[in-house]
């Protein structure tokens, strides 16, 4: 017999711990500011309003803490924008207004420990047993592997009963025959039913899903995927019909594009202002010194959408016919004595902060080829065009895990773009920071294939 759930209860409570933690700071270490009943309910109906209109805490089971991270964030910044709007508001004049943001750090801190603790409980409590579903699958394909690795993580807190399918198997999860399956469903209390839609009728179809309905039992449909579903995949409703988009990139999220493009801005200006300001003239002295030519190596390479810019650097080489077709080689010979220490350092790539400025790279991206090597790569190497999704980069995810510099085998390529698609796909800014700290890492220590 199956345990009673409270899975019900999940959200009422979730709401009940925010509102207590909010009400409780401000209670104990504002009283003078809160200890109205205007100020009450405005603090405890803005919350409702914003996690309604954000659709803050409807959680699906295979949620994380990191999984809606972004909605917390925009959280926090339309409730703090809401909690001190209403000091005008009201005219409520605060003692002082950094007493008042450490308040509200505060309470986002709590906020964010409460997350990661009900995230940690509910994982517990599922692996033991607890919050459980039962569910079934309808025909057999080649998808249930791959969804059984679902059903069987106990941290989802699913238990896979079985299969039916016309097609007899020996597997020891086989159950019978589509028609046996609704007197299984009801006698066995399955909670949720997943149908391969290439393997049932229009009319078995139509039976399952009006058998669902008239026994408050959950019916998920797995679509003909034809072997073309991807990592990136998202599926979108135009009015009642699904749309499979195969290459969701989260940089096309206004807020993605936006933030980025502003840490972009910032941190570019204060690398221009605080460190190019003095190293060019002083870069400036040196490189001429030892060899004739400019200051700065421009050369045309492919950007977001393939759009072709001009990418700076500080010149590293003598200058040369070979500079727009050639990389650089161990112990090229182009290469001069001070360039050799630039390059080894990167110190080289400084001057395309100012392609960063400008927007036609980002701080992190998939590094920018020469137009050369995007003919050649675009033609022998399987979805190179989809690092031109994003902006590219100074940094990228491929260069922190070696796969810089000079081709070598073609493993390298292989493996670079392999590493441009995951960050394309997986964007968030943790990795971007995970990338610039180990960048910076690298750089200290030296990198073996930074000639």
């Amino acid at each position: 017999m199956k345990t009673r759930s409270y899975s019900h209860l999940i959200i009422p409570f979730s709401v009940l711990v925010h509102l207590s933690i909010i009400n409780g700071v401000l209670y104990f270490m504002t009283p003078s500011t809160y200890l109205n009943i205007t100020s009450i309910i405005f603090y405890n109906v803005a919350w409702f309003l914003i996690t309604y209109n954000l659709n803050y805490y409807p959680t699906a089971r295979k949620e994380t803490f990191m999984t809606n991270i972004k909605k917390m964030f925009y959280l926090y910044i339309i409730y703090g924008l809401t909690y001190f709007s209403w000091f005008g508001v009201t005219g409520i004049q605060p003692d002082f207004i950094q007493y008042h943001l450490l308040i509200y750090l505060i309470i986002c801190v709590l906020l964010t420990v409460y997350r990661w603790l009900f995230y940690v409980f509910i994982r517990h409590y599922r692996s033991k047993g607890g919050n459980y579903l039962n569910v079934v699958v309808i025909g057999r394909d080649k998808n249930l592997k791959k969804i059984r690795k679902v059903f069987d993580n106990p941290y989802y807190g699913y238990r896979y009963c079985g299969f039916f399918d016309d097609e007899s198997s020996k597997s020891p999860t086989y159950l019978g025959e589509i028609l046996d399956c609704f007197k299984y469903i009801i006698d066995n209390n399955v909670d949720e039913v997943y149908c391969t839609a290439a393997k049932l009728t229009k009319s078995d179809l139509q039976n399952l899903i009006n058998f669902a309905d008239n026994n408050l039992i959950k019916l998920k449909i797995i679509p003909d995927n034809k072997d073309i579903f991807t990592p990136a995949m998202t599926v979108q409703k135009y009015d009642q019909i699904p749309v499979l988009d195969l290459r969701t990139v989260p940089l096309d999220a206004d807020f993605g594009r936006v933030a980025k493009r502003v840490f972009d801005i910032v941190f570019s200006s204060i690398v221009i202002l605080f460190l190019l300001s003095w190293l060019v003239p002083l870069l400036y002295v040196l490189i001429k010194l030892e060899s004739p030519g400019p200051l700065f190596f421009t050369q045309n390479r492919h950007g977001l959408k393939r759009k072709t810019f001009k990418c700076i650097k500080f010149r590293s080489m003598a200058t040369n016919s070979d500079a727009n077709s050639k990389m650089a080689t161990k112990n090229d010979k182009r290469v001069t004595k001070i360039g050799r220490i630039l390059r080894k350092t990167s110190i080289d790539e400084l001057p395309q902060f100012f392609n960063v400025f400008m927007g036609d790279m980002s701080v992190v991206g998939p590094r920018p080829h020469m137009e050369q090597h995007t003919s050649d790569y675009e033609i022998s190497v399987d979805k190179y065009l989809v690092r031109h999704f994003v902006k590219p980069g100074i940094t990228g995810l491929a260069q922190i895990k070696g796969y810089r510099g000079e081709i070598i085998n073609p493993s390298d390529i292989l493996n670079r773009i392999r590493l441009d698609i995951l960050y394309v796909e997986k964007w968030s800014f943790l990795l971007d920071f995970k990338i610039i700290l180990l960048t910076v890492f690298n750089a200290i220590s030296g990198e073996e294939k930074a000639y």
